[in-house]
């Protein structure tokens, strides 16, 4: 899940986004950005803040955010499930050659991504969009940047069949493989003792996403959400107020911070891709060129950015995005300050 940034529209002060009170903007105009900010933070933004620059209320803060549950899978109850899962998720026997696994794309030590632009299949050959991260997954609207599965079970089964990832050439051949496996055998009965014939392929699907849904990475942000004002620093408290001002979690919210809704790249100024983006799942025109919106949890750690991978950097990919969704130009001050909060989303304990 990588990141075409910030898919908002909202009018926010201009001057804001050039200086954000950023301490590093032109010299010439502190005075000034400074008293903007003072009138935007206490007036403008219709009492948000209270008490210091820095501080959102806690109001404004649940219109947009809630933090990771502490589970979103009975791990104990389903343990043999979410053991085959995981099993299968590492496992190269999956693709045709042995030689891809869904952690091949989505590594676990990597926060869930392979830090490619695309990733390579079981030929070497790429696929046209980036892989997203499956870390927090399980939270989204749909998967796939298209949104054409509805759940982590259903897009679990997708790569295995795609004849660029992992390339087997159907349904049967996956499970006449996985049969012939007497750890499988013993690992299918044991998570599915209701049914006679476990190993099926739909079966492959329910464990993986099991597995998924343990990818749940609590962050500090979540640990300010529950009331821990310690939790971020000045900076990051600013950066995070720079977001919600400038619009960002208009799109970027709720508990995954993104992942909730689809949105066309290139909102005001256009955004050049020859990617049709969700038109290619529903037919509708005005899907052309809508994503779904990426979630920003571990953000700083999943470059590179963007449904075709192609910006480096979050810096630029920050820029890109005010540019493209909400037709500003920001200067380093805004960047620096929300790259610093979307620093705090990070995984407190990587899987």
């Amino acid at each position: 899940m990588k990141i075409f940034l910030f898919l908002a529209f909202i009018v926010s002060s201009y001057s804001y986004a050039q200086s954000g009170h950023d301490h590093q903007g032109d010299a010439k105009k502190k005075g000034d950005h400074h008293s903007e900010m003072h009138d935007d933070g206490h007036h403008g933004m219709g009492g948000m803040m209270h008490g210091g620059h820095h501080k959102l209320d806690k109001t404004t803060l649940k219109q947009f955010f809630e933090p990771l549950p502490a589970s979103i899978i009975d791990e104990k109850k389903h343990a043999a499930l979410i053991a085959l899962g995981k099993k299968l998720y590492l496992d190269p026997k999956l693709s045709v050659n042995d030689t891809i696994s869904c952690n091949s794309c989505h590594q676990l030590n990597n926060f869930g991504v392979d830090s490619q632009p695309t990733s390579p299949g079981h030929e070497g050959k790429r696929g046209g969009r980036n892989s997203p991260t499956t870390f927090n997954a399980a939270l989204h609207i749909a998967q796939f940047w298209d949104g054409r599965a509805k759940d982590v079970e259903e897009q679990a089964l997708g790569p295995i069949l795609n004849p660029i990832e992992m390339g087997m050439p159907n349904e049967a051949a996956v499970v006449d493989k996985l049969k012939k496996i007497d750890e499988y055998k013993a690992m299918f009965a044991e998570a599915f003792k209701d049914e006679k014939d476990p190993i099926q392929y739909k079966n492959v699907g329910k464990a993986i996403g099991a597995f998924e849904r343990t990818l749940i990475t609590p962050s500090r942000f979540d640990d300010f959400l529950k009331g821990d004002e310690n939790a971020l620093n000045d900076t990051e408290k600013r950066g995070l107020q720079k977001f919600v001002h400038m619009g960002c979690a208009n799109c970027h919210n709720g508990v995954a911070i993104g992942g909730n809704s689809y949105k066309k790249i290139g909102l005001v100024e256009e955004y050049e891709t020859s990617d049709v983006g969700r038109f290619a799942v529903t037919g509708l025109e005005t899907d052309k060129k809508v994503f779904k919106v990426p979630s920003l949890r571990n953000i700083t750690k999943t470059a590179p950015y963007f449904h075709d991978g192609s910006v480096k950097t979050l810096d630029e990919a920050i820029e890109e995005m005010a540019e493209h969704q909400l037709g500003r130009k920001v200067g380093p001050g805004f960047v620096e300050d929300v790259k610093a909060f979307l620093g705090a989303l990070t995984a407190k304990d990587s899987k």
